[in-house]
C-alpha cells in the first residue's frame, strides 16, 4: 500500500509539473507570437489543452504566467551546496553562474524569448523587481544567514544584492543585443566586474 501511494503521489506531481509547464510554454509562444496585451488566459488555456480554470489553479494572473520559471530553488540547493568555508560572494557567483548555465544549455530559446518579453512589458519589470527581492530570500536561506544575524545578516544582503543585480544586468545586455554574446560568458564578466571594479 505504501508503495501504491507514493507511486500515486509522484504521477500526480509529474502531471502539475507536466501541464504547468505547457501552460507556460504555451503562454510564451502566444506572447511572442501576438504580443503580451493581445493575448488572453483563454488562449493559453485552449493552446495548452486545459480550460481557462485550471489555468487559475497553477497561474493567479497573466503576469505570473509570464514570470515563472522555477530557476530559484535550483540556484538556492547549488548556493546551499557550496562549501561554508568559502566567502559569501564566491558561493553566490558560483551557484548563480552553475544554475544559469544549466539553465541556459537546456533552455536557451525558452529563457530568451521570456526575457525579451520582460524587458519590453513596463508591468512585468515592476513584477520583477518584487521577485527579486524574494530571491535573495531564498540565496539567503542557501547561505544560511539568519535576520537576527544583524552585522552578517547586512553584509550577506549587500552581498546577495549586488550578485543579483551583476547577473540581471548581464541579462538585459544579452538580452538588448538578441542573445549574442552567449550568457554563460556575458555573467562571467559582470562577476568579475563586481570582484574586480579596479581593473573595470
Amino acid at each position: 500500500m505504501t508503495l501504491m501511494a507514493e507511486s500515486g503521489i509522484g504521477w500526480r506531481e509529474r502531471k502539475k509539473t507536466a501541464t504547468r509547464d505547457r501552460l507556460r510554454n504555451s503562454a510564451l509562444r502566444l506572447f511572442r507570437d501576438q504580443g503580451y496585451e493581445a493575448t488572453t488566459v483563454e488562449q493559453i488555456a485552449a493552446n495548452a489543452g486545459v480550460s481557462h480554470m485550471t489555468f487559475f489553479r497553477y497561474f493567479p494572473t497573466k503576469e505570473d504566467v509570464a514570470l515563472s520559471d522555477g530557476y530559484d530553488p535550483l540556484i538556492a540547493s547549488l548556493i546551499a551546496e557550496t562549501p561554508s568555508s568559502e566567502p559569501l560572494i564566491d558561493r553566490v557567483q558560483a551557484g548563480l553562474l552553475e544554475g544559469l548555465r544549466r539553465i541556459y544549455d537546456t533552455d536557451r530559446e525558452s529563457m530568451l524569448t521570456q526575457n525579451k518579453l520582460i524587458v519590453s512589458t513596463p508591468a512585468l519589470r515592476e513584477r520583477l523587481w518584487a521577485g527579486q527581492m524574494n530571491t535573495q530570500r531564498i540565496v539567503l536561506e542557501a547561505l544560511g544567514v539568519a535576520d537576527a544575524e544583524a552585522e552578517r545578516g547586512l553584509e550577506a544582503k549587500v552581498i546577495v544584492a549586488a550578485c543579483l543585480a551583476a547577473a540581471s544586468t548581464a541579462v538585459v545586455s544579452w538580452v538588448d543585443n538578441d542573445g549574442t554574446p552567449e550568457l554563460p560568458g556575458l555573467l562571467e564578466r559582470a562577476f568579475d566586474a563586481l570582484a574586480r571594479p579596479d581593473r573595470v
